[in-house]
């Protein structure tokens, strides 16, 4: 695992990652943070989302996803990764769900190795500091969980560099 500094969503565009995911609620808001700057870049990404059932608390530990096309024609994937139940409550100090996120990394290494013969070529993951902003989470937990979970994956973790 890699940590950077830089833009996510911009180095996506660029070719640098096979899939991208990010934190999401249930209720299908993306209204802050990375969320909105993907709801308002890539509205298909959005779109999948709203395909799910608002408020599910089921959703938690899965994701809904959706292609984003370059402009050299080429496709990368973003996960909208169920990370936290809601985004308005408060009186919990921490939204993040760190057993939603267990999931999330367990799916995510099962898709990467549930693919045909790829050899050198495994996907390259990128993911922001997920959870450690509005949500609340723990940045060396997160970091933590990430490597020990996707050891073997091609990952960066990109942490926004305005």
């Amino acid at each position: 695992m890699k940590v950077i500094k830089g833009d996510l969503l911009q180095m996506a565009e660029d070719g640098e990652f096979d899939a991208i995911v990010h934190g999401c609620n249930c209720f299908n808001a993306m209204g802050k943070g990375i969320a909105l700057s993907i709801k308002n870049r890539w509205p298909e990404v959005y779109a999948a989302d709203c395909k799910t059932t608002k408020g599910d608390r089921t959703k938690l530990g899965t994701y809904s996803f959706a292609d984003v096309k370059r402009k050299d024609g080429s496709k990368f994937t973003v996960f909208n990764a169920y990370t936290q139940y809601t985004y308005w409550d408060r009186s919990v100090p921490v939204l993040f769900d760190y057993d939603a996120f267990q999931q999330i990394l367990d799916r995510i290494k099962g898709i990467d190795y549930s693919l045909p013969a790829l050899g050198e070529n495994k996907l390259r993951w990128g993911f922001p500091l997920i959870g450690c902003g509005l949500a609340g989470g723990d940045k060396e937990r997160v970091l933590e969980m990430i490597a020990k979970t996707l050891s073997d994956v091609d990952v960066t973790v990109v942490e926004f560099d305005k």
